[in-house]
């Protein structure tokens, strides 16, 4: 709430207008009242001069201009043409003025068209006074009610203004948002393509130095096995950036059909896996069923990434089992093994293997818990609901 002395920033062009505005209507009205009648005269400089301060005190310069109208009306001076400056000054505060002050002001001017008919008609028959009284009331309310439209059309264009400025804003935050998602999205599906297909690598690698010598034949088998591996984790690379070049409609609809590993391709990963040394079980319980391409996909990284990270830390001996359980409402995922790979998981950064298992299944509506088994070993259990978030 601001009071009559509050001033009000006026930007450097409607200053200039102002100063224009108010040295016209002083020199043309102004000085031509102060050739009719003197004191008139010096009346309507008074009203005309404040101007100049309108818009940045429009209730201050009101309330003084209307103080000089009382004592020319006390004076008993004749209404001039410099009288013009109580409409300009009523306009100005019914547009920038507050609200309670521009009604106030619509009253005090009402109160000037029955003290200027009393004063200035007196002699006048009851027609006549009429008549003039409609006549000012008319243009008091006039000036006022237009200022008011133009406070209001300018409130609502400044609403306007505000709302696309906020939908800017909000537009822009979704955009760096997605940027964001699209981003952690890539990184994850690079980790897990990147870390699964080095993991089998590294394994064969070492495997095959320790076996140069003793044993050429599988020396050759470990590289044919590393060779095979590059050569998957660069197709599977060049699908998933191939993805990034799809329509954005299709990049945001899960339910789209993507060039995408899903649970039917789990038992060429674990082949793979155990070609790499590792010796893995898979079985599949429950009724399955048709998976959204989403959710397969979900379940494939999630084995993939424990799996992977079983190759990692499990040691040599170890023994890992993946199990998919086709409940009623949500498919269970468990990967364990019985490694030493749990003192070493819990003890080193996770980095983006475990996060990025949580990421995709709070993507797809379910949850990760991952953690050592009691007597040793390690598991990873993903339950995820066959309804994936928003549909119907």
């Amino acid at each position: 709430m601001t009071g009559i002395l509050t001033a009000r920033r006026v930007p450097p062009p409607s200053k200039a207008f102002d100063l224009l505005l108010a040295g016209g209507l002083t020199v043309f009205f102004g000085f031509l009242s102060l050739a009719q009648a003197q004191l008139g005269g010096v009346f309507s400089l008074l009203m005309l001069g404040p101007l100049v301060w309108r818009r940045k005190y429009p209730e201050l310069v009101f309330f003084g201009v209307s103080g000089v109208a009382v004592l020319q009306w006390l004076a008993g001076v004749d209404l001039q043409v410099g009288n013009i400056g109580l409409l300009v000054a009523l306009y100005t505060i019914s547009v920038y003025g507050e609200v309670r002050y521009s009604r106030i002001a619509l009253g005090v001017g009402g109160l000037g068209v029955l003290m200027a008919t009393a004063r200035y008609y007196a002699t006048s028959d009851w027609r006549q006074q009429i008549t003039m009284m409609v006549a000012f009331g008319a243009v008091v309310f006039g000036v006022w009610a237009f200022g008011e439209r133009r406070r209001t059309r300018g409130l609502y264009v400044a609403q306007l203004e505000e709302r696309a400025a906020q939908l800017e804003r909000d537009r822009d935050r979704e955009a760096a948002l997605a940027v964001s998602n699209e981003r952690t999205r890539i990184a994850r599906e690079i980790h897990d393509v990147v870390a699964h297909g080095l993991s089998i690598m590294i394994v064969q690698a070492d495997g095959g130095l320790y076996a140069a010598d003793a044993s050429p034949e599988q020396a050759k088998k470990a590289l044919a096995t590393i060779g095979d591996t590059g050569r998957a984790s660069l197709t599977e690379m060049r699908k998933m950036l191939g993805l990034l070049k799809q329509d954005e409609q299709n990049e945001l609809d899960p339910d789209q059909p993507r060039p995408q590993p899903g649970v039917d391709s789990l038992p060429e990963l674990i082949e793979n896996v155990r070609e790499a040394g590792l010796s893995v079980d898979y079985q599949v319980t429950g009724t399955p069923r048709d998976l959204p391409a989403l959710l397969g996909l979900t379940a494939y990284r999630i084995v993939q990434e424990g799996l992977t990270n079983t190759l990692k830390h499990a040691g040599p001996g170890a023994h890992a089992c993946v199990t998919l359980h086709f409940g009623r409402e949500m498919l269970t995922v468990v990967v364990t093994d019985d490694g030493r790979g749990a003192g070493v998981a819990s003890s080193s950064d996770p980095g983006h293997g475990l996060v990025g298992m949580r990421q995709r299944a709070s993507i797809s509506g379910g949850t990760v818990s991952a953690g050592p088994k009691a007597g040793g070993g390690y598991e990873v259990v993903a339950k995820l609901p066959y309804d994936l978030p928003g549909s119907p």
